[in-house]
């Protein structure tokens, strides 16, 4: 029998953005630096991040955290852009960095799904 060292929790957020600028989703260096700053607006440990700039277009980026991950993936063509923000524990809420990524890429409409991790039992639609 494995005795149990502490209780995993975390919250998971999965986020669509629509209508949005396409010179700010095609932006590498922007997305580089707003995803991180993002991130630790939330409370977040970031470790590492790492980003490509498609051709023609579009910008992925990643941020390694300390409680997880992050990751920023756009198609301006399509105007749209995919978050993925998982953070274990509570000293990080991937909800504010969803909040900041919005309100510096000023999407029409954004789609989130809030996903309870372990020992977080939530499960929203927003």
């Amino acid at each position: 029998m494995t005795a149990q060292i502490g209780r995993f929790s975390g919250i998971h957020v999965i986020v669509e953005f629509e209508d949005a600028d396409p010179a700010l989703l095609d932006d590498e260096s922007l997305l580089r630096t707003l995803l991180p700053r993002a991130m630790k607006e939330a409370g977040a440990t970031v470790m590492e991040v790492v980003s490509h700039r498609f051709v023609p277009q579009g910008v992925t980026v990643l941020t390694l955290l300390a409680e997880s991950h992050a990751s920023l993936h756009t198609y301006p063509q399509h105007r749209a852009a995919f978050v993925d923000v998982f953070t274990c524990g509570d000293r990080a809420d991937p909800r504010k960095a969803v909040s900041v990524l919005a309100a510096e890429l000023t999407p029409g409409r954004v789609t989130t799904r809030i996903i309870g991790r372990g020992g977080q039992r939530v499960e929203a639609t927003l």
